[in-house]
C-alpha cells in the first residue's frame, strides 16, 4: 500500500525537515503544503524539487533522480533509496553578533538582526543542508548566524570607525548589499538587515571626538601620550619636577614643519599655496607656477622669481 510522504506538525520557526525514512517506492504520495518545497537527495546531490500540492511520485515527475537511478541499474527497484527534506518559503528572522575591528585596527562590537527566506529550494540542499548537514532549524540558524558573522567582520574592515560608529541606519544599508549576493549564492534571498548596536572600546570612544573634526590619527595619539604622561606625572610628586620639564614640553609641541632653508617652497600666485621647489603646477588649484628666483646671498633662502629683496631676511638680491 503506497504512503503518504508529508511534513506534519511543523513548528511556526521550523525552516527544514527530513522525512526519517529514505525507502521511498513508485506510487508512494508526496503531499506539500503552502509555503513549503519537498527535495530529493541522494549522494550528496540534490535532484527533483516539488512545490505545494499532492503528489504520485512516477518516473515523470522525478526525472533528474529517475535518470541516475537508471545509471545505477535500480530505478525499477522497489523500494529506492533516496532523502527527502522538506523546506520552508517563509520570511524568517536570525540573529547575528560578533567582534571585529576597523581599518585603523580599532575593536569592534556589533549585533543586529536579519530577514530572509529560500528562494532557490535545491541549491540550497545543496550548498546547506545537504552539503553541511544542516538538517535541523537549530544548526541551519547557527551556520546562517556564523556564514554572516564571517562576512560582516571583513566588511567592517574595509570601513574607518568614524565612518560606521553610532551610524546603524547607514551602516545596515552597506551590509545589505554586501551581504546580498553572499546569501543568493546558497539559495537565499536577504530581505533585510538591522544592526542594532554598533560600540568599541572607551579609549576609541574618546577618539572618535577628534578624529570627527578632522585631526589626523598620529595628532590624536601624541595627545593621548601627553595625557597619559601628565597622569603618571601627577602620581609621582617627587618625579614631576624633574621629568616634567624633560617630558611635558616636548609632547605638548607639535610637530614642526620643515624649514624653508632645507625645503624651499614657490608660493601659488593665485591660492597662496605652498607648493615643492621642483613643481610646475599647484597642487591645490593647478595654476602653472613660476620658475624658482633668485637664492639668498646670506641666508640661503630660495626667493620667488622677480624679487629684488630676501623675504626671509631682507638682503638685497642680486
Amino acid at each position: 500500500m503506497p504512503k503518504v510522504i508529508e511534513w506534519v506538525n511543523a513548528k511556526e520557526g521550523d525552516i527544514v525537515w527530513r522525512y526519517p525514512n529514505e525507502e521511498i517506492a513508485w506510487g508512494d504520495v508526496l503531499v506539500v503544503h503552502e509555503y513549503e518545497a519537498a527535495v530529493f537527495f541522494r549522494d550528496g546531490k540534490s535532484y527533483d524539487v516539488f512545490r505545494a500540492g499532492r503528489h504520485v511520485l512516477t518516473t515523470a515527475n522525478l526525472p533528474l533522480l529517475t535518470k541516475v537511478l537508471s545509471v545505477l541499474s535500480g530505478f525499477d527497484k522497489v523500494p529506492f533509496r533516496a532523502t527527502i527534506i522538506f523546506i520552508s518559503l517563509k520570511q524568517f528572522q536570525g540573529r547575528f553578533g560578533a567582534q571585529s575591528q576597523t581599518k585603523e585596527l580599532a575593536p569592534l562590537k556589533f549585533y543586529g538582526s536579519f530577514w530572509f527566506r529560500v528562494e532557490e529550494p535545491n541549491l540550497f540542499v545543496n550548498e546547506v543542508v545537504g552539503g553541511q548537514g544542516t538538517y535541523t532549524t537549530e544548526r541551519l540558524q547557527e551556520f546562517l548566524r556564523g556564514y554572516l558573522n564571517e562576512r560582516l567582520i571583513d566588511m567592517m574592515s574595509q570601513y574607518s570607525l568614524v565612518e560606521v560608529y553610532g551610524k546603524l541606519d547607514e551602516t545596515s544599508f552597506l551590509a545589505k548589499n554586501v551581504l546580498y549576493d553572499a546569501f543568493k549564492r546558497v539559495g537565499l534571498e536577504l530581505i533585510d538587515l538591522k544592526f542594532e548596536g554598533l560600540d568599541t572600546t572607551p579609549e576609541w570612544r574618546d577618539r572618535i571626538f577628534y578624529l570627527r573634526t578632522g585631526v589626523m590619527a598620529p595628532e590624536v595619539l601624541r595627545m593621548e601620550t601627553v595625557q597619559k604622561a601628565a597622569e603618571s606625572l601627577s602620581k609621582s610628586p617627587g618625579a614631576a619636577v624633574g621629568a616634567g620639564i624633560a617630558i611635558i614640553p616636548p609632547l605638548f609641541q607639535a610637530p614642526s614643519a620643515p624649514s624653508a632653508q632645507a625645503q624651499p617652497m614657490i608660493l601659488c600666485p593665485k591660492c597662496g599655496f605652498q607648493n615643492p621647489q621642483t613643481a610646475k603646477f599647484c597642487n591645490n588649484c593647478g595654476t602653472q607656477l613660476q620658475a624658482a628666483g633668485p637664492t639668498c646671498p646670506k641666508c640661503g633662502t630660495a626667493n620667488p622669481a622677480g624679487a629684488k629683496f630676501c623675504m626671509n631676511c631682507g638682503e638685497k638680491l642680486a
